[in-house]
């Protein structure tokens, strides 16, 4: 049987549809021959026997991929009127065009099996319904999904030997330049690095990324933020987001990382497949080159950075913790003697100011018969607070001059930032002048 010998004048009443699609932006914007000959085979149905008016063309899965149907409403168009039994023909370049997953493809196919419909690209026409076209269609839709996994993998690989060698080039956060010669290096600006080193002096200082935000918006210090894809700095109020970011990012600390995250898929509550991006310890990172370029800090007090932030977050198991409410002086240090776990601190007294240091988590929480021990908390504040100042007292007078001197450097780099911050804004007035004379 020839192709057209499969086509009947029932095909030919119902629908031709010519389904168009690009897999990126990018082919839609550059692969202008591919689209046309897509939409070339409008002419093709006509000449098959349809009416001009009974074929149409859908096209809005331009720049969607085809691995899946999330997003294809044009896909999902198509399936429905072959559902309802409106379409005698349906006409892509290729499978591919249609769909490039097994189970998306057989559905279809399935549907036009029940329905009758036709299904044509460049090489022929095929009837669902008889066995020889549909295992050949089977076949092309079999490759269609192996071409992407090839595709996929290639791509993936030549990524990865290229960041193996750190010359991939990455999007580069603000603070860091790429020269013409693919170089990384720190910010031409001043202003720019004045206030990146300002957040990391303050981390240094204070130990606590919320701490460091606070300081920041008391002392009106604004930090620089360039979005992705973007030249042009925006300089915005301190945020823990913010300073966070400067602390935890490695290209700060010079180093080159490819592999940071994973994508993790789950069902959703509808069966729709989520993809969820998980963070990965360092262990894990597909690429880690330390010292590869300038950095603010170095490689090691990267590595404590993240270990103190890990030990900010509300205490659990051995993390110390920031020092927080309250007027015990050991709290979230003090452990028990007898279990070794972390005692918990309760306050009585006129105002709640007379602490208690308590070790009641084995009662709590694992059936003990009763807490451990508990005792009050301002005799062993004073004992440690008297033993430390008799360690201090000798080095008190030199500790003093030291901040004095602390102090005085802490002030002239505010002034310094504020110092940059005007000749930038008498800059950018200067030249608005100028192109406002010419």
């Amino acid at each position: 049987m020839s192709d057209l010998d499969k086509i009947t004048e029932q095909h030919r009443r119902l629908r031709a549809i010519v389904y168009v699609r690009q897999s990126s932006p990018g082919q839609v914007q550059n692969n202008h021959e591919s689209r046309a000959l897509q939409y070339a085979l409008r002419d093709r149905a006509i000449e098959l026997g349809w009416r001009a008016e009974s074929v149409s063309v859908v096209d809005d899965d331009l720049a969607r991929s085809g691995s899946s149907t999330v997003g294809r409403l044009g896909f999902k168009e198509l399936v429905a009127e072959v559902g309802l039994g409106r379409v005698g023909l349906i006409l892509g370049l290729e499978v591919s065009r249609l769909a490039r997953n097994n189970a998306d493809w057989y559905q279809l196919l399935d549907l036009c099996t029940l329905t009758g419909t036709l299904v044509a690209d460049s090489d022929g026409i095929y009837c669902p319904g008889n066995f020889n076209d549909r295992m050949l269609l089977g076949l092309k839709g079999t490759l269609a999904e192996a071409e992407l996994h090839l595709i996929r993998a290639r791509l993936d690989g030549g990524l990865r030997n290229k960041a193996a060698r750190g010359e991939l080039e990455l999007s580069l956060p603000v603070g860091l330049d790429r020269g013409e010669d693919g170089r990384i290096a720190l910010s031409a600006d001043e202003q720019v690095r004045h206030a990146i080193g300002c957040v990391f002096e303050l981390w240094r200082r204070l130990g606590s990324c919320r701490q460091v935000v606070i300081c920041l918006l008391d002392e009106g210090q604004r930090l620089p933020r360039r979005t992705v894809g973007e030249r042009r700095l925006r300089w915005m109020p301190a945020s823990y987001r913010a300073v966070h970011s400067f602390l935890t990012n490695p290209a700060y600390a010079g180093a080159f990382v490819f592999g940071r995250t994973t994508q993790k898929r789950e069902l959703g509550e509808q069966g729709r497949v989520r993809r969820r991006t998980v963070q990965l310890p360092i262990e894990e990172w597909s690429v880690c080159l330390p010292e590869h370029h300038p950095g603010y800090v170095s490689w090691q007090e990267y590595l404590a950075t993240r270990e103190r932030l890990r030990q900010n977050v509300r205490p659990r198991g051995e993390g110390g913790g920031a020092a927080r409410e309250g007027l015990a002086l050991l709290q979230g240090i003090v452990r028990c003697g007898r279990c070794g776990r972390r005692m918990q601190v309760a306050y009585s007294g006129r105002g709640g100011r007379s602490p208690t240091y308590a070790c009641v988590r084995a009662f709590h929480h694992h059936g003990a018969e009763h807490p451990c021990q508990s005792l009050g908390g301002q005799r062993l504040d004073d004992a440690v607070a008297a033993a430390f100042l008799e360690a201090v007292t000798p080095a008190g007078v030199r500790a003093c001059t030291e901040a004095v001197g602390e102090l005085e450097r802490q002030h002239e780099e505010r002034l310094g930032g504020q110092r940059l911050a005007v000749e930038r804004a008498e800059f950018e007035a200067g030249r608005a002048e100028r192109q406002f004379d010419a």
